[in-house]
């Protein structure tokens, strides 16, 4: 029997537009997802910044001056928060999304989470130590 057969009406529940900000939870989670939004603008800005490189040394100067003009500066101050708020997010929640046992038992959430920013620590001093 479909449900246009049934002359019962299913439920549906109501949901307002402001339901995630009732809770803690899930107003911590929409403000991360809601991150994402920024980190996928400087990823179009650095692959445009791409294009120009390939385009040659002036269309390349010139993305990079538009860079100094005072909205793309704040554009990144905000771009770089976000990102150090969905990154602070992600190793907080890494040891949830990954258990990993020693034998039977759990491994505790701290030191995982003290190895990725041992992790990102490194990476960086690498990077840094390359381009310099």
């Amino acid at each position: 029997m479909n449900n246009t057969q049934s002359k019962r009406k299913p439920y549906v529940r109501e949901m307002k537009k402001d339901w995630w900000l009732k809770n803690a939870f899930y107003t911590g989670y929409m403000i991360r997802e809601g991150t994402s939004i920024f980190v996928s603008i400087y990823a179009v800005v650095l692959m445009w910044g791409l294009l120009r490189l390939v385009q040659g040394q002036e269309a390349f100067n010139g993305w990079l001056e538009s860079l100094q003009s005072p909205i793309a500066i704040l554009f990144h101050v905000i771009a770089l928060a976000a990102c150090l708020f969905h990154a602070k997010t992600w190793f907080a929640l890494a040891p949830k999304a990954m258990r990993i046992f020693r034998g039977e038992e759990l491994v505790p959430e701290k030191p995982i989470v003290i190895a990725q920013y041992v992790a990102l620590a490194a990476v960086s001093l690498l990077i840094l130590f390359i381009v310099a």
